[in-house]
């Protein structure tokens, strides 16, 4: 287990591969943990230096009280991608991570080489849809509304089966002020302005059975970004590197050979 003290904010991380190879940074979306990506880590080049962390509020990592900031997470992994004295990487973003992803190269592009953009966008929601949200789960709690975030994150095919269970759980075991705070900060997040004025390699990532973060809202931000990709994985929603690592694995390996990352 390695852990990070920000400041007395515990991050849980994982830094695997080779010290001395490019590095490649993962954010995983809200309700889940750096476990998302354990699919595709068998799936890509050696030689590569991986780390994973979770969100504050997720997995390992400590749980703050909530409200947090776009500000806060941001600075989260600021702050460890300078501990572990890393530059030049390329960034890879799930929601709520895309939209980390986002705001780090806008803040430190020197820190971010090139960047994958999956499932996420500029804005995602409404404040009244988040407040609704965040409102039923301090009520309720999160079981309530895992069924309609499966639905929303899953294709048909997975949707109801035992594959779908292991990502059900790890939601409803997400600590409450951790997706809340996640969610306040998803919820006063529009990166429109700063997206468009970024100039780096980015593609763009989406699935086409996505309830969350659909198709077209994905394109729309990619279109933000002169000279970006953008990619449908067919047989997919929310976490296609879960229900199509597969092709999810080739995109980023072919994007990691474009940007000269391998």
């Amino acid at each position: 287990m390695q852990i990070f003290d920000k400041s007395g904010m515990h991050i849980h991380y994982s830094d695997e591969g080779d010290p001395q190879g490019a590095p490649l940074v993962f954010s995983n979306s809200l309700g889940t943990d750096m476990r998302l990506w354990n699919q595709i880590m068998p799936l890509l080049p050696e030689g590569l230096r991986i780390i994973r962390y979770d969100m504050r509020g997720h997995g390992l990592s400590d749980c703050p009280e909530a409200p947090y900031s776009m500000g806060e997470l941001i600075s989260d992994a600021e702050a460890l991608i300078d501990h572990l004295e890393i530059t030049s990487c390329l960034f890879v973003g799930l929601s709520i991570g895309g939209m980390v992803g986002q705001g780090l190269a806008s803040k430190r592009l020197d820190l971010i080489r090139a960047m994958v953009l999956s499932n996420t966008a500029a804005k995602i929601a409404t404040k009244d849809i988040w407040q609704d949200r965040i409102a039923s789960i301090r009520k309720d709690g999160i079981g309530p509304v895992a069924d309609a975030t499966m639905q929303r994150w899953f294709s048909p095919e997975i949707y109801g089966t035992q594959a779908m269970t292991p990502w059900a759980n790890m939601l409803q075991a997400t600590r409450e002020e951790g997706y809340i705070g996640c969610a306040h900060a998803i919820s006063g997040t529009d990166f429109l302005t700063p997206t468009s004025a970024l100039r780096l390699p980015v593609m763009g990532i989406a699935g086409d059975h996505d309830r969350s973060t659909p198709p077209d809202l994905v394109r729309e931000t990619l279109e933000l970004i002169p000279g970006s990709s953008f990619h449908i994985i067919h047989g997919a929603g929310h976490l296609p590197c879960v229900e199509q690592p597969v092709q999810f694995a080739q995109l980023l390996n072919d994007f990691l050979r474009a940007t000269g990352h391998i």
